[in-house]
């Protein structure tokens, strides 16, 4: 058993756990005694601001955390999204990440996945200011995801 975990809620804030939903009718700690897999409201990103390809990729390794029903086809998803952005960035240092990032995810640690795809978000935010990615790349990325939303 891992050290436990103690996180703090506000009231009515929600916590999404084993792909449950848990809203608090006011201020809460919780101790996870065991391992278990948990996301807060405020990382979880809604369909509607899936607006980026990075944000796109969030989104749907979020709903291996949320949806454990459905993981083995968000994982699929997941999987077909990499191969994408692999092929469209062409910075060094978000390749890189990536690549981590789907490590992370086969080895079933898509919390940390979030994060890193967070840190992420500066660096993709300059890359589309250039404009090194083409709408129409970002528009089949958006494409794909669709039937999530």
């Amino acid at each position: 058993m891992k050290s436990i975990l103690r996180i703090s809620l506000k009231s009515g804030e929600r916590i999404f756990v084993n792909g449950a939903v848990l809203r608090v009718d006011r201020k809460v700690a919780v101790e996870f005694l065991n391992d278990v897999t948990f996301l807060l409201e405020n990382h979880v990103l809604q369909p509607e601001d899936a607006t980026t390809p990075l944000r796109q990729l969030y989104f749907i390794a979020q709903m291996i955390l949320i949806n454990p029903e459905g993981a083995e086809q968000s994982t699929a998803m997941f999987r077909k999204s990499i191969v994408m952005l692999l092929a469209c960035f062409k910075n060094d240092e978000v390749l890189a990440e990536l690549k981590r990032i789907d490590g992370l995810v086969t080895q079933g640690r898509a919390f940390e996945a979030l994060k890193a795809i967070r840190g992420l978000y500066p660096i993709e935010e300059r890359i589309l200011n250039n404009q090194e990615i083409t709408p129409a790349t970002i528009d089949q990325i958006r494409k794909e995801i669709a039937p999530w939303r």
